[in-house]
């Protein structure tokens, strides 16, 4: 951008340390109970969880071709 090189601002330690952090993140992991349990939710809890909900619904609403007065519900 014109212009910009006279609004230049001191880079805040905090914030380059942070970017630091950020970039090498996957050299400090480490696999602890705790990084496990998160995984395992977000990996296959929660996905078996949306599975479920949609093996249950499927088919119970048909949201086309509805009128005035129609039922959502298809049983």
């Amino acid at each position: 951008m014109a212009g910009m090189e006279h609004y230049r601002m001191a880079m805040d330690p905090a914030i380059q340390r942070l970017g630091n952090m950020t970039t090498n993140r996957h050299k400090y992991f480490r696999w602890t109970p705790r990084t496990a349990r998160i995984t395992f939710m977000y990996a296959v809890f929660v996905p078996a969880i949306f599975g479920i909900v949609a093996y249950k619904t499927d088919g119970k609403w048909d949201f086309r071709a509805k009128r005035k007065g129609d039922l959502v519900s298809e049983f």
